[in-house]
């Protein structure tokens, strides 16, 4: 199993969504930034590494948010959201395709990896406008 871990950054009523580049497995779909966990890594570094490496922003990571289990073709993914905070910089598309504020009323309109299919409910169940 691939520990993944990813960041729900809130500015205001809206949370920064992540479009996948064209030349990586699920090409163009959304997601929340992050990525692998390294060996010897924690959580935590391993967000604050993937959001300087992807977004070039250092985090204020917080609390867990959700964990999913997700089973894709090729991988088995532990999926560990935490809400976090921008402590320095502007997101800037280093990886990415693209890049979107949204509020949970708007996630219909975008299609996500299928790893975030729980925690896009539990967004917009916890979160409804």
């Amino acid at each position: 199993m691939v520990e993944v871990v990813a960041a729900l950054i809130w500015d205001g009523a809206r949370f920064l969504i992540c479009q996948r580049p064209a030349h990586k497995s699920n090409a163009l779909l959304w997601e929340f930034v992050g990525g692998k966990v390294k060996p010897g890594e924690t959580h935590q570094e391993a967000l604050i590494r993937e959001c300087r490496e992807e977004l070039g922003i250092t985090l204020t990571v917080g609390a867990p948010f959700m964990d999913v289990v997700h089973q894709y073709p090729d991988i088995l993914v532990h999926l560990s959201l935490y809400h976090a905070q921008i402590a320095e910089g502007t997101p800037t598309l280093l990886e990415h395709n693209a890049l979107k504020w949204i509020t949970p009323a708007e996630i219909p309109g975008y299609a996500f990896c299928p790893a975030d299919k729980d925690i896009l409910t539990q967004i917009t169940t916890q979160y409804s406008e």
